[in-house]
């Protein structure tokens, strides 16, 4: 099969669409181009993988001309942001949606009357479970993920400010909202924190291991469970959570959940920092649930197989 995998808003390393989605068609023996914002985001594209650049935000005109390219001889065309269906080339292959942002139920709809749609049931949110992570330690507390007001980082740099007394220092690996960058940038010059910015998936759990928690300070706005709590979980570390990831949390024993107060995300820390057995134990749980029913690879064949069946080359093609 030949797959054409496309974005103009995501980061080419993106974690669901590079190491997830792409890593398993090739693992599986097919072939796949890539239309991504390679220079935008100063990206080599891997080896063996046939790559289109296409600038960031890419007007209708100039993301149809990338995909016209891209899905020359493809079988399955799977796109990943909704403005993509508005530039479709006239001749394509099937189409799928990947549907990872907020859209209208009109929106929905109507891309499900003419296109394929994956979700939750087709690429569940999974991350990479490490087989055997170090114990959390007692010294940092990492976040992993964007960074914006709704993930509450004017919260973590109040928390990060409050910690210093206690000797944790305070982890930001991801990509920030345009509008938070000067108080990180600011936070980072006095000292606070350290924030990485982008840094690729596979990076950034290793970078996580042995923190003393991985946090995940949502706001109400946030309707369904962090997908770094995931992450967290398959690093063996702790998790504090406000209310939108209380589900996962809670539901495999594996931290905290609190409001997005700093007060209470402090006591939360320390609480952890004091208690060594605590902090093992809660690490382990999450752990052992994530490798139950997180981990990536046992939902690769599954995703594989369904883009088999949508490009119309199913088992019995495939053994031709």
């Amino acid at each position: 099969m030949r797959a054409c995998v496309a974005t103009t808003v995501h980061h080419p390393e993106d974690a669901r669409i590079m190491h997830r989605q792409i890593r398993a068609l090739i693992d599986a023996g097919h072939e796949v181009t890539y239309v991504a914002p390679f220079t935008y985001f100063n990206v080599t594209p891997v080896m063996g993988l046939a790559a289109v650049d296409v600038a960031y935000h890419a007007s209708p005109g100039r993301a149809r001309a990338a995909l016209r390219r891209g899905v020359r001889d493809a079988d399955l065309l799977i796109v990943h942001d909704h403005r993509l269906l508005r530039a479709l080339p006239h001749r394509r292959p099937p189409v799928v949606w990947d549907v990872r942002e907020r859209v209208t139920p009109r929106q929905l709809a109507r891309a499900e009357r003419r296109h394929r749609l994956i979700g939750p049931s087709v690429v569940p949110e999974a991350t990479l479970v490490s087989a055997g992570p170090p114990p959390p330690g007692d010294t940092r507390v990492v976040h992993i993920g964007r960074l914006s007001a709704e993930c509450g980082v004017t919260e973590l740099i109040g928390l990060a400010e409050r910690l210093v007394p206690y000797g944790i220092r305070m982890d930001l690996i991801g990509a920030a909202a345009p509008g938070v960058r000067p108080l990180l940038r600011d936070a980072q010059r006095v000292g606070l924190l350290d924030w990485f910015g982008y840094v690729p998936n596979r990076h950034a759990l290793r970078m996580a291991e042995g923190a003393l928690a991985g946090l995940a300070l949502s706001g109400e706005s946030v309707r369904t469970p962090p997908t770094k709590i995931m992450d967290y979980m398959g690093r063996g570390l702790p998790v504090i959570t406000t209310p939108p990831g209380a589900s996962m949390v809670e539901g495999a024993g594996c931290g905290v959940v609190v409001p997005l107060d700093v007060d209470a995300v402090l006591n939360a820390v320390l609480d952890l920092k004091e208690d060594a057995a605590r902090r093992a134990e809660l690490g382990a749980r999450g752990h052992a649930a994530a490798r139950l029913r997180h981990h990536w690879p046992d939902h690769a064949a599954a995703f594989v197989g369904q883009a088999e069946t949508w490009a119309g080359i199913g088992a019995h093609a495939l053994a031709v």
